[in-house]
């Protein structure tokens, strides 16, 4: 893990979109000299936040040797900037063990869970199986509100999802 040496807002903003631009799957853009804005090409999702936020910025590699970016905010909170994604932690929900769901998710892992819903109310499964996928769902989408996505559209997927399910 290497540490950036200089800890102003400028190298912070240096490492990252010297980063960015060699990924293919984000975007940087300076909105100014403090916020700065980190797009992901798969799904159009964006992030934005002031450097005065951010405490540290790491070069670190994965188990396989890929190279990203951790980026550590004062408030405690974290993004991990991969080749092609923003990684996060997901929230706690209650009822939810997160010792079961990976350390990381990523926007895109919306998409999956929200599929798998639908296959189970399809499918007629266990109401215990459909709110266990429902609190997955959710710490997903709550993890992603905390570190600055706006979310609001795939907060809806599943109040449509449900309702028209009671309506069915």
């Amino acid at each position: 893990m290497k540490r950036m040496k200089d800890d102003s807002m400028e190298q912070y903003l240096k490492a990252l979109s010297e980063y960015v631009t060699t990924t293919p799957g984000l975007k940087c853009k300076v909105l100014d000299q403090e916020r700065v804005e980190i797009h992901q090409v798969s799904d159009q999702k964006t992030i934005h936040f002031e450097l005065s936020a951010v405490s540290d910025v790491l070069s670190r590699s994965d188990s396989e040797g890929q190279p990203f970016i951790q980026v550590n905010f004062k408030t405690g909170k974290k993004i991990l900037l991969t080749g092609s994604l923003i990684g996060f932690k997901p929230a706690p929900v209650l009822g939810l063990d997160l010792n079961k769901l990976p350390k990381v998710v990523t926007t895109p892992d919306l998409i999956s869970v929200f599929e798998a819903i639908e296959d189970a109310v399809a499918m007629k499964a266990s109401t215990e199986e459909l709110e266990t996928l429902k609190k997955v769902f959710n710490s997903i989408l709550a993890g992603g509100e905390l570190i600055g996505f706006d979310l609001a559209q795939e907060r809806q997927w599943l109040w449509c999802l449900m309702h028209a399910k009671a309506t069915a």
